[in-house]
């Protein structure tokens, strides 16, 4: 199936791995029995490579919902400007469960932070806590008026 590169981490996979990666993004719940047939393996083997994609940390198998449909009228992304260790800023907002995704940049920000909230009092709650951690210099916000796509299927080259 794959091995790591030893330069780089980097896993290598081989085009059967990578068709059964992309018959899950097209759909999850697809049946090994039937990614099987797709891809000319057995159930079982194809059970035994998931497992290895899963335990490598080559993909991860979640239930994406919609934050619209559970309550979460406002979503929001925030450039944040630091000073200091980047990391450990990044490291302490991926700690606060209301922000979903954190990455370091380069470019006009140095983080950006995503988050789904209730009420704009949430977001202005947590707001306030990002602009209060140390080495934040300053931030700003990006409310999300309309989602017109979100899409996990790029492939595996």
């Amino acid at each position: 199936m794959s091995e790591p590169h030893p330069r780089n981490g980097r896993v290598h996979l081989d085009d059967t791995s990578k068709q059964i990666i992309e018959q899950l993004q097209e759909d999850g719940r697809r049946s090994y029995a039937a990614i099987g047939k797709a891809v000319g393996l057995s159930e079982a083997a194809v059970r035994q490579r998931v497992q290895r994609l899963l335990d490598t940390g080559v993909m991860q198998i979640v239930g994406v919902t919609d934050p619209l449909m559970l309550g979460f009228s406002r979503q929001m992304m925030i450039g944040i400007k630091c000073e200091g260790d980047l990391q450990e800023v990044a490291d302490h907002l991926a700690d606060m469960a209301e922000i979903d995704y954190v990455v370091i940049t380069a470019g006009s920000f140095d983080l950006l932070v995503e988050l789904v909230a209730e009420t704009d009092d949430q977001l202005l709650e947590l707001l306030g806590r990002i602009r209060a951690v140390p080495t934040v210099v300053s931030t700003e916000s990006f409310v999300y008026l309309k989602l017109r796509k979100q899409t996990y299927s790029w492939g595996t080259r």
